[in-house]
């Protein structure tokens, strides 16, 4: 799997996050070589992202991303007819917009590295219910033809477990084509009886053909997950400020 790019204004498409989405604590599983949480930390929100190649000689991604950019400038130039450019425009834009993405992550995995935590689904390194709002793209249901149907409810549900209020996720179609992931029903008939119920939701951004789409996960009345466990997170490697101050006295309006 390669080391994406994607910045926040991607992001902000990507997800359709809106100004009150960005007050809340947000997680970015898998976060890659992502701008995001750099970018939206610069704008206040308190956000952090895992992913397993943040263990050691994570220093190097921002430099792996660059050349995978690179190189991956070639082929879309070369078939660009492949491709959706109603959000980048062509690859020129697309290739500068990456390559700012990877430099601006690499900047702030130096600056503050508490925000980068080593861990991959499905056993990730939080507590129960840590973020408001669980942010995951290009692994679940892009990867259907490498990860199994087992796999994916496994993560969906550690995914639901780490959240209080949504999980979303985007594309739900392979990355190798417009067809959504062929177990995408199955999964969320199995999440809706647990208590999780899901809605697609159509976006204003798309770079393959048909991937315009993102699963939304309502979390926020569900009960007791079978992935929930006892102690979990006891040894979270993020001390969240909110945890000394309390819980808001009422949720932003949504």
């Amino acid at each position: 799997m390669l080391v994406s790019a994607r910045s926040f204004d991607e992001y902000r498409a990507m997800f359709a996050l809106t100004d009150d989405d960005l007050r809340l604590r947000v997680l970015d599983c898998p976060g890659g070589a992502a701008s995001f949480v750099a970018e939206a930390g610069a704008r206040g929100t308190d956000a952090v992202a895992v992913d397993p190649q943040y263990g050691p000689g994570r220093e190097l991604l921002g430099t792996l991303a660059l050349r995978e950019i690179e190189h991956k400038h070639a082929y879309v130039a070369d078939n660009a007819e492949r491709f959706v450019w109603d959000w980048f425009g062509g690859p020129e834009r697309y290739t500068r917009l990456r390559a700012a993405s990877a430099r601006a992550f690499t900047a702030d995995l130096a600056a503050r590295p508490d925000r980068y935590v080593a861990g991959s689904l499905p056993d990730l390194p939080f507590a129960d219910r840590s973020f408001d709002l669980v942010l995951s793209s290009h692994l679940l249901f892009s990867y259907g033809a490498q990860l199994s149907e087992e796999f994916h409810l496994s993560a969906l549900l550690e995914l639901v477990r780490v959240a209080r209020r949504e999980v979303r996720l985007f594309p739900v179609v392979l990355h190798t084509s417009d067809r959504r992931y062929e177990a995408l029903d199955r999964l969320r008939a199995a999440l809706d009886a647990l208590g999780v119920p899901s809605r697609l939701n159509r976006v204003d951004y798309a770079f393959q053909p048909g991937g315009d789409e993102a699963l939304v996960l309502d979390v926020a009345d569900r009960g007791p997950l079978p992935a929930e466990r006892p102690g979990a997170g006891a040894h979270d490697p993020v001390r969240w400020r909110h945890l000394g101050a309390g819980e808001p006295a009422a949720d932003p309006v949504r």
